[in-house]
């Protein structure tokens, strides 16, 4: 099982961000420890000492919380389950709040082994423009402190197709995130959320993206160029240093089922699937009083199958085409005229028995996948 915790607080929410967070206070860190601790103890006896391989801090920002706290969230984990021996443990972090004396040291000793960085960019004003709380001093300051606490397994994030960025500027971004020498990257197309501050000045003619040529190439050339720098393609967004993937992200898209914890978490376990509310008062309440989830999905093997092709077809390795038999007693219809299609535009390529997107149909991911979905779908129609 993986495990994932919700931190639902940051300094101050950025320009482009429509993740659940609030406004952090050492008063509401309070209620949410003690509500995502009584959380963890009800869904231990619930569940019993399953196997967990990954916890994941994410958020928000969870390096807002104290090392001791967030210690207590690892010790509950494992007295409620069995952490694995090598356990990933993952920390989302901002560069501001990891220089605060003694953090990381801290939270490496207590067991945190991967740090994700939130750099999105190294450049200061494109970190002022999306409303980022460090600059590009802080992100390489916070880079070299985690190294020297120990951390040995390091993530950078990035965004590309900003506001004023050109295709030049990022290719500069990559190379300065490169020197860095993270064992990890992840690389996301910038995506305009309805209500976000961004979006607004986007709307009203402030601020003018990049055309979808540019944004293309931006796509492609940067992913050609992390991988000769020794960094493997291995999904949309993701780039790695041999055996340096992210174990939780990949936990995911292989289907293994999740248990998340604190405001706004999404489970799934088993054949359901439900999300903790979203306003940390409410979420208290719902723990407080062991009441059920809102919006439990009761998955079908329809669905199974479905997310198993959109999640799988995410990654570098693709969709198992031997798997996909044995779940569904069918052949793929890799030789369907619409996969044909696909193939014939360079978006698909068949290789080593899986159905892969090529590096022209990751950029055009949901399109395509929306497309085999839809083969698959009229299959279905078909035979019942």
């Amino acid at each position: 099982m993986l495990l994932y915790v919700h931190v639902p607080f940051c300094v101050r929410k950025c320009g482009y961000c429509a993740f659940h967070s609030g406004p952090f206070s050492r008063e509401a860190a309070a209620l949410y420890m003690q509500h995502v601790l009584r959380e963890l103890a009800d869904w231990g006896k619930v569940l019993g000492r399953v196997p967990v391989e990954s916890v994941y801090f994410g958020g928000g920002t969870p390096s807002l919380l104290e090392p001791g706290q967030i210690g207590a969230l690892l010790e509950a984990a494992g007295t409620c389950f069995t952490l694995s021996a090598d356990a990933e443990i993952t920390l989302e972090a901002n560069p501001d709040s990891v220089l605060r004396p003694g953090f990381l040291d801290s939270v490496r000793g207590l067991g945190v082994n991967r740090l994700s960085l939130g750099v999105q960019s190294l450049q200061d004003d494109l970190l002022a423009m999306l409303g980022r709380p460090h600059d590009s001093r802080q992100a390489r300051l916070a880079v070299q402190a985690a190294r020297a606490a120990g951390f040995s397994n390091l993530s950078l994030d990035l965004i590309w197709g900003l506001p004023g960025q050109t295709h030049e500027r990022w290719m500069n971004d990559l190379a300065a995130a490169v020197e860095l020498s993270p064992e990890h990257l992840s690389c996301y197309g910038l995506s305009l959320e309805d209500g976000t501050a961004l979006t607004r000045k986007v709307e009203e003619g402030a601020l003018t993206l990049p055309d979808e040529e540019t944004g293309a190439l931006m796509y492609m050339d940067g992913s050609e160029f992390l991988e000769s720098s020794g960094y493997a393609h291995y999904e949309i967004s993701n780039y790695a240093r041999p055996g340096r993937e992210s174990r939780h992200n990949r936990g995911y898209w292989a289907g293994l089922e999740y248990l998340g914890l604190g405001p706004a978490a999404v489970s799934t376990i088993q054949d359901r699937r439900w999300s903790n509310p979203t306003a940390l008062g409410e979420y208290a309440a719902v723990v407080a009083e062991g009441k059920e989830r809102n919006e439990t999905e009761v998955l079908t093997a329809r669905t199974r199958l479905q997310e198993m092709v959109m999640l799988t077809l995410r990654t570098g390795a693709g969709l198992d085409l031997e798997k996909f038999k044995a779940t569904t007693g069918t052949e793929f219809p890799w030789r369907h005229p619409a996969v044909e299609q696909l193939r014939s535009s360079g978006l698909v390529r068949l290789r080593a028995g899986h159905l892969q997107l090529t590096r022209k149909g990751m950029l055009v991911s949901n399109s395509v996948i929306e497309m085999v979905l839809g083969i698959l779908d009229r299959m279905h129609a078909e035979t019942v």
